[in-house]
């Protein structure tokens, strides 16, 4: 849990009292989004001066102005004209000269303002603060890949034993995944575009006073650092911020599937890791003994409340004609969905640092498939060297270890229909299936090199198109 240190507990949302993420507060609170909308308008008025349709010293006044706008003024405005970016140019106009004051806003459309303040906060949040949080957590996991890729566990599939792995291929899993959602995090957040088209996209009002608005518009967004979208109507083409939420949302999904993988690895009869608890930490109101892994079931129940903002999104993408007010009300929550999947990537580099990993239970719960978890390489080598039906053998064989308690091993060996068959094993190939730990496949050399992969492309500069086996990523 991490509540803010200026609690208000009159305030409806959890996210401002338990969720809050201090360092996001500078681009996705209300007073950020309006920072951001004042300095589109600051942008308009210096392209204006650049091109010697407005005096320097007037745009400097407008860019003062929108350097001071404060939230309480303008929303006390916004009481009178129902219009947030009506009463946001009303406020700067009353801090500007007479002179001056025509060019506030001109030839701007409100969604021009609000689309690209939007393009500009979500991309500020998501690149100075999400993702190197989101490379903070990778940082971790690849030490606990790395740390764990010796280490023996059973693998699992519908809950049941399968095939020996590492540990440290498991972790190998998200490491990768992960890293995949950091570089589409990133890439969704280059894409994100903005607007100065005016009220349908066709340029109605800059064309009236401008020759070039396309060119004005990509001047104005030069000088935020954004792109202007392709074409746009009174909003831009939704398909960017999608693209952006979705790439939120699967990397939420990705922490959400390791909690469920750490929570199930901490049950009482499996009990191979566990989340470390504070020293006053309480468990349950009831029962002293509990070490629940809260931290784990917190982030999957957030991702729970927060995955299903994806259709909505989707929802987002409609809109009527020219524009309609159908996304202005659900668009407001993007900023909640940013702000808690960052604390969840936080609270998880937390827990994944104080992991506690128990490599004697790992062994124990090892041990017991490690007679029937012989079956799948006793098999394949039966078939290699000539046996017509391994695999109905085997299973034959392992119901009657089940039924009579008898090992595995124990009937294969005195079976002498098959000596034919295990007489041609290599003792390598015997090694691997009747000392079961053996047989664990290239885990751990797979981990290190999905480790060294992710370390090389998102710390030390690597080459992005490469795939993880070294050649080109298919191109778009």
């Amino acid at each position: 849990m991490s509540m803010s240190t200026s609690m208000k507990f009159e305030e409806f949302s959890p996210t401002d009292y338990r969720y809050a993420v201090e360092e996001l507060r500078g681009y996705l609170s209300d007073e950020a989004f309006l920072r951001y909308k004042a300095r589109v308008e600051a942008a308009i008025a210096e392209v204006f001066s650049q091109r010697g349709l407005l005096n320097e010293a007037l745009a400097r006044e407008i860019q003062e102005a929108a350097s001071k706008v404060s939230p309480e003024e303008v929303y006390e405005e916004e009481k009178l004209t129902k219009h947030d970016i009506r009463a946001l140019v009303n406020v700067m106009k009353r801090k500007v000269s007479d002179d001056a004051k025509p060019f506030v806003h001109l030839c701007a459309t409100s969604y021009d303002i609000v689309d690209t303040a939007n393009a500009l906060r979500y991309r500020d949040a998501v690149e100075e603060v999400i993702i190197p949080d989101m490379k903070a957590l990778e940082r971790v996991w690849l030490k606990l890949t790395r740390r764990e890729k010796e280490t023996l566990q059973i693998g699992r599939t519908h809950g049941q034993h399968a095939e020996p792995i590492t540990f440290g291929f498991a972790l190998a899993q998200y490491v990768n995944r992960w890293g995949t959602r950091i570089l589409k995090m990133q890439e969704a957040s280059d894409r994100l575009v903005g607007k100065l088209s005016g009220a349908v996209g066709a340029y109605n009002a800059s064309s009236l006073i401008l020759d070039d608005p396309e060119g004005f518009e990509r001047d104005v967004l030069a000088v935020l650092g954004l792109q202007p979208a392709a074409i746009s109507t009174q909003i831009v083409p939704p398909e960017p911020v999608c693209d952006l939420i979705h790439a939120v949302i699967s990397s939420f999904s990705v922490l959400a599937n390791f909690c469920d993988d750490m929570r199930h690895l901490q049950r009482s009869e499996i009990a191979e890791v566990r989340e470390r608890v504070d020293a006053k930490q309480v468990g349950s109101s009831t029962m002293p003994h509990k070490r629940n892994p809260v931290g784990f079931e917190g982030v999957k129940s957030l991702w729970k409340r927060f995955m299903p903002q994806i259709v909505t999104v989707h929802l987002d993408q409609v809109s009527e004609h020219q524009r309609d007010l159908t996304n202005s009300a659900s668009q407001r929550y993007i900023p909640e969905l940013l702000v808690v999947f960052d604390h969840c990537v936080r609270r998880l580099t937390r827990i994944s640092e104080r992991l506690e990993v128990d490599r004697e239970r790992m062994r124990a719960n090892f041990e017991l498939a490690a007679d029937t978890i012989i079956a799948e390489p006793l098999y394949i080598l039966l078939s290699y060297y000539g046996h017509p039906d391994a695999h109905e053998y085997v299973r034959k064989k392992t119901a009657q270890a089940y039924e009579t308690g008898r090992s595995l091993k124990e009937l294969i060996e005195a079976d002498d229909a098959v000596r034919i068959y295990l007489d041609r094993f290599t003792s390598e190939q015997r090694k691997r299936v009747f000392e079961a730990e053996q047989y664990r496949g290239i885990a751990a050399e797979k981990a290190e090199k999905i480790a060294d992969y992710w370390d090389k492309v998102l710390f030390k500069g690597g080459d992005k198109n490469k795939n993880i086996n070294g050649s080109e990523r298919m191109k778009r």
